[in-house]
């Protein structure tokens, strides 16, 4: 599967999640639930949040680091997202190297390096919306 990018897209490989949220996936699920199918979805591997501007995406930022998550890394110099990725879909992918991401060639979904994208994962859309 894939997740459907839109905006600016807050990526989340679910293993670090597992590993690194307070209360692990169950936990994490339990937190957004309000919030998924709306701003938030998730396929088996990733999990999506995301914003319309760049202050909403570093407050995302922020509160995830507060949970004990590095969002990046030096790797030879350079800064590279490392346990999240930020994704500005209409300007062409990630705003930093992401090394265990990839976007779909049409620039709408993302999927986990190495893994089949399949089914693309997106907002549930509301009746009457």
């Amino acid at each position: 599967m894939a997740v459907s990018v839109e905006f600016i897209d807050f990526i989340v490989p679910i293993a670090a999640i597992k590993q690194k949220y307070p209360g692990g996936w169950d936990q994490c699920l339990k937190d957004h639930e309000n919030l998924i199918g709306g701003r938030v979805w998730f396929d088996e591997h990733l999990l999506r949040d995301g914003a319309m501007n760049p202050r909403d995406i570093e407050s995302l930022i922020e509160e995830w680091t507060d949970l004990g998550f590095e969002p990046t890394e030096e790797n030879d110099g350079q800064r590279v997202w490392k346990d999240c990725c930020v994704v500005e879909s209409m300007f062409g992918g990630a705003t930093l190297p992401c090394d265990w991401l990839e976007i779909g060639d049409d620039g709408r979904s993302a999927t986990l390096k190495g893994t089949d994208p399949g089914q693309i994962v997106g907002r549930v859309r509301r009746r009457g919306a």
